[in-house]
């Protein structure tokens, strides 16, 4: 048996940190997806965001129009958001957390860092933090192409 290409090794990673991921948001009635926008809302919130638009959240997720259009129909309907007019620009709806997801970001970095912890439990304290440093690296890697 050869060596197992990093690609997969990656993908398995994925797999096991959304499905512990999903187990936490089923336990709230969302998918994985749905509490990481909300996270996104209420992250941009706090950071004293004006106004949070569609197109902001597709940027972040990288999904199409019609996907986020979807998905924060569901968010509303569950009452986790509010879609109101925009102040700046009628034609635009602004999308403000409701008191049930105010915060939220909070409760989603403390549950990755617990998958994480789970998943690195044999690191040591430098391993995990070079780790992270290193997925940084990765990740400005691949905005900047």
């Amino acid at each position: 048996m050869g060596a197992m290409p990093f690609g997969l090794k990656i993908a398995i990673i994925n797999r096991a940190f959304r499905k512990k991921l999903d187990e936490k948001a089923s336990a709230l009635d969302l998918t994985a997806v749905q509490l990481r926008v909300l996270g996104s809302v209420s992250r941009l919130e706090e950071a004293g965001v004006k106004e949070i638009h569609q197109n902001d959240l597709e940027q972040i997720e990288r999904v199409t129009h019609p996907a986020m259009t979807k998905l924060l129909q569901r968010l509303e309907a569950k009452g986790f958001v509010k879609c109101v007019p925009s102040e700046l620009d009628r034609r635009y709806k602004k999308i403000i957390c409701t008191e049930k997801s105010a915060g939220i970001h909070k409760m989603i970095l403390a549950q990755d860092e617990e998958v994480l912890s789970e998943l690195c439990s044999n690191f040591s304290d430098k391993q995990k933090k070079e780790f992270i440093q290193m997925a940084d690296m990765i990740l400005k890697n691949i905005d900047s192409d």
